[in-house]
């Protein structure tokens, strides 16, 4: 007799179970809790949208699965271990929302340093360094100090070392925040990359788009507590509602589709011409003699 084998649920990569953290306030006499009974489960290789708003617990959260910090109550597994283990933080990549790299090292000597303490051997850093530096725009700027660097270069350094060993899961908060138009394409490389190869990427993001657009699964935080979790298009998503992106059209035939879409009870919402990356816009542009 022959059956069919049940396709297996994917690993794991996150599992939480009523997590917590508290700080103490006002001298230490009153306490906020920053997460409160968070339960959370992330299939390796996914990539999780954190959404909420400001004080939500979201840097928290990504803080606790980085092994930054501590938690106070609760169950917390990452690739198959704990944080604590620096075995497990090497496979891990950490982008914090606030740049927090030493200003009087150089690009080329921070990312040595961090690689250095997370174990990577000798000629890894060798390659890897000058490599990522390249990637996100920052060879020529190597030897410069990161206090000298401006926001958005110091967010695509940031990326640099977050990609540093190419680890299995990605932490990122806030990554489009500060990011130039260069810093935008950068990042949608390193996370196409990481997705190709089965890492896992959790976002912390404000910015819709980010979600929707780069995001298969988001779970929502509100006042430490996690209120919903699922597939980005069920838990974001409108009701009744698509959203078309068209091309090839002239103004007569949009005025054809709308009365083709009223025939039939539907309506279009609105319309106007689609965004153009500004990178691309960039790159277009005539240079100062005029010649392209």
């Amino acid at each position: 007799m022959f059956t069919m084998a049940t396709p297996s649920a994917p690993p794991l990569a996150i599992e939480t179970t009523s997590l917590g953290r508290h700080h103490l306030t006002h001298l230490g006499l009153r306490r906020h809790q920053a997460l409160d009974g968070v339960s959370l489960q992330v299939p390796a290789g996914s990539v999780l949208g954190l959404v909420g708003p400001n004080g939500s617990g979201k840097s928290t959260l990504l803080r606790l699965l980085a092994g930054v910090d501590q938690p106070k109550s609760g169950g917390l597994s990452v690739l198959g271990g704990s944080p604590n283990s620096a075995a497990i933080r090497r496979r891990i990549g950490y982008l914090p929302e606030n740049n927090p790299f030493p200003a009087e090292l150089s690009a080329r000597a921070a990312l040595t340093l961090m690689g250095a303490l997370d174990g990577l051997g000798r000629e890894r850093l060798r390659t890897d360094g000058p490599r990522l530096l390249e990637e996100v725009g920052l060879s020529a700027a190597a030897s410069l100090p990161l206090g000298r660097f401006s926001r958005g270069m110091g967010r695509r350094f940031g990326l640099a070392q977050a990609w540093l060993g190419e680890p299995d899961l990605l932490l990122l908060d806030e990554a489009t925040a500060g990011l130039d138009a260069e810093g935008f394409a950068v990042l949608e490389r390193l996370l196409a990359r990481a997705q190709a190869r089965g890492a896992t990427v959790v976002m912390a993001s404000h910015l819709l788009s980010d979600i929707l657009e780069h995001c298969d699964r988001v779970a929502v935080l509100v006042a430490g507590r996690l209120v919903a979790t699922g597939q980005t298009a069920e838990i974001l998503g409108t009701a009744g509602r698509r959203r078309l992106d068209v091309t090839g059209l002239c103004e007569r035939d949009l005025a054809d589709l709308d009365n083709w879409l009223a025939e039939r009870g539907g309506r279009l919402v609105g319309q106007g011409p689609a965004g153009r990356p500004l990178v691309d816009l960039f790159q277009a542009a005539p240079g100062p003699t005029g010649k392209r």
